[in-house]
């Protein structure tokens, strides 16, 4: 089995999170949630003792749980039960060896000696396993729900004593009280079909013209987007004189063109800029989208010579069987018909591969594409094909007319996907004849087109985007979004907003990811917690059809594992001096063929709750994220 190697640790355990003190009062608040935990660490003379008393103790517990011996809450009890599973892994011998380190030490020594480790134990591990000893001893509280009803209000319990119309009515107001608190949380994000919103982007634009010395037409020519893209040194001045941006911005921007770091903002995407102030209070995604933050540059820049290796998260050189081609599953391969995009995404997949925006080199030969198109007619258990780069929305209708045109031909191909941003960056390029071209493919009951889109939040959603997408349903052709779940999109009910935008404009949701674990891309990075919470905790509030898409983590080389099944990954270890939780990845293949688990150090959730209260988010509301493992 691939384990945890040094190399792993030293970049994914060993980036710098948030690294702060223990204290005696919070060692002291861990062991009164586990007295008798502590009292089995003191008493036991080694780490295999404790190891072995811990381990029955837990099995005492567990039987307890389970006989009644324990009173609580049933929902309480199965957290409590899913928790001791949870203790027990971080116990296992075999475990240990996988992380390459053992958590349980830094637990004993914690009880034994807690100030010959305070350099090494952090806040995060403390935190970690304070509410790991609740949930255990089933006193997490998780019933009680994080959206409490505050005094006066009908509770759950109090419609279910009553019964008919009375019990309707009651159950009816404690739903609309349900739902103004929602309504509140909606409203404090951005959402870029807002009338006053629509105004301040009108006038943005008009500075953006005038800037160029251009008309309104010229704005809905994609031509025109494309040969006014910021990408170069002298874009850096534009930029300056357009819109306010930090001294850091400037820096990093500057930093990454002069490096040969994939940079670009498309004119219209920068028309959604908050173009009042600096500071990201009212557009956070947006420029976090597109301008890269001091730790991606560095590292960027650190490893440029490498990146081919360093940055390929998903290691697509070992799954790739022939040019442009990535193939991870029996019935499907990604086609990468261009290796450029009008815009840059900061925490792009294919950062290693992409050298900047509309890179004239990143246009495939189509002879190259052909070759490509050869070994798809050659396998013919290929039944889906995902046309994707970089972005293939930015190929000319002729050179897409020869690609899709020729896959059709293909009787095993039953689907053809469109994985394009265009939508997004500049949704001018999807012209009526863009569409109609695609639309044209469609065979009923023989072959389906789609196009697969990646909006990120709501403040993306425009009237323009709304029309390049109408353009694409009129001619029969599915829309659907692959949200990449970052920081910037993660605040309670953020994503939920989204769903709601995306569905008014006809835009299904179809993934959402976790962003891939890049570790250049550490200020993105989001604990697998907080999906799992956001799936459980508020998208479960919307009506079926506005939450129709699926939680993956993308495994290296190997493909898609689903959030929403915990069978599919164990929380094995916990690093000690960031509070880190180490996962075991389950393979797609489970099960089917003998595939080995793969390991996974993720970001930890104390760093990331103390990022959201920097942020003006109160961490309570997001307590219940430390009881999804």
């Amino acid at each position: 089995m691939e384990t945890i190697t040094e190399a792993h640790v030293d970049i994914l355990g060993n980036i710098p999170w948030r690294f702060e003190r223990i204290s005696n009062t919070s060692i002291n608040r861990l062991w009164e949630e586990a007295p008798m935990i502590y009292k089995i660490l003191m008493e036991s003379s080694s780490l295999e003792e404790a190891r072995r008393k811990l381990y029955l103790y837990l099995n005492d517990l567990e039987w307890k749980l389970r006989d009644g011996a324990i009173r609580s809450h049933p929902l309480d009890r199965a957290l409590a039960l899913d928790a001791i599973r949870v203790f027990k892994n971080i116990l296992s011998r075999q475990n240990e060896k996988i992380a390459t380190f053992s958590t349980l030490e830094y637990l004993y020594r914690l009880a034994k000696e807690p100030r010959g480790i305070w350099n090494d134990v952090g806040m995060g591990f403390i935190e970690e396993f304070r509410h790991l000893f609740k949930a255990v001893h089933a006193k997490a509280g998780y019933s009680d729900g994080w959206m409490k009803a505050t005094p006066g209000e009908v509770t759950t319990s109090e419609f279910l004593r009553k019964h008919g119309r009375e019990a309707a009515l009651m159950r009816s107001k404690y739903l609309d009280s349900m739902a103004s608190k929602v309504r509140r949380y909606l409203n404090r994000h951005t959402l870029g079909l807002d009338p006053k919103v629509i105004e301040k982007r009108k006038k943005n634009r008009q500075k953006i013209l005038e800037h160029f010395g251009a008309k309104l037409d010229d704005w809905y020519d994609y031509r025109w987007q494309f040969k006014n893209i910021f990408k170069e040194l002298k874009h850096v001045e534009d930029l300056k004189s357009l819109v306010p941006l930090t001294e850091e911005d400037i820096v990093n921007i500057t930093r990454a063109i002069e490096n040969r770091i994939p940079f670009g903002i498309t004119p219209y995407y920068l028309s959604l800029f908050d173009f009042e102030r600096s500071d990201r209070r009212y557009d956070p995604q947006v420029r976090s989208q597109v301008i890269p933050p001091t730790w991606y540059v560095d590292t960027m820049i650190k490893h440029r010579k490498e990146r081919f290796y360093v940055f390929d998260f998903m290691r697509e050189a070992d799954t790739t069987p022939e040019d442009l081609i990535t193939r991870r599953y029996p019935f499907i391969a990604i086609l990468k018909a261009a290796d450029t995009c009008p815009q840059i995404c900061v925490y792009c997949q294919r950062n290693w591969e992409i050298e900047s925006a509309l890179n004239p080199r990143g246009f495939v030969p189509m002879t190259k594409i052909e070759e490509a198109l050869e070994w798809f007619e050659e396998h013919d258990a290929m039944m889906d094909v995902l046309i994707t780069g970089g972005d293939p929305g930015i190929l000319g209708e002729r050179k897409l007319k020869k690609i899709v045109g020729r896959l059709s031909e293909f009787d095993h191909v039953k689907n053809i996907r469109i994985g394009s941003r265009i939508v997004v960056t500049i949704p001018m390029k999807v012209t009526d004849g863009f569409a109609e071209l695609l639309g044209s493919y469609i065979e009923s009951g023989k072959r389906n087109i789609a196009f697969v889109t990646h909006v990120e939040s709501a403040e993306e959603v425009t009237p323009d985007m709304a029309s390049a997408v109408d353009r694409l349903r009129k001619n029969g052709v599915y829309v659907y979004n692959q949200q990449v779940y970052t920081f910037e999109t993660s605040r309670r009910f953020q994503y939920v907003l989204t769903r709601i935008a995306l569905k008014s404009i006809g835009i299904d949701p179809y993934y959402s990811f976790y962003p891939k674990g890049k570790f250049e891309q550490r200020d993105y990075l989001v604990p697998v917690a907080r999906l799992a919470q956001e799936r459980k905790e508020e998208a479960r509030l919307l009506p079926g059809a506005l939450r129709t898409d699926e939680f993956v983590f993308n495994v290296p080389a190997l493909g898609k594992n689903h959030i929403r099944a915990y069978q599919d990954r164990e929380l094995i270890a916990i690093t000690p001096r960031y509070g880190n939780r180490v996962y075991l990845w389950h393979p797609w293949e489970k099960g089917i063929a003998p595939v080995e688990p793969w390991p996974y150090v993720d970001v930890p959730i104390y760093d990331y709750l103390k990022r959201l209260e920097e942020r003006g988010e109160d961490p309570g509301e997001y307590e219940t994220i430390w009881y999804y493992y």
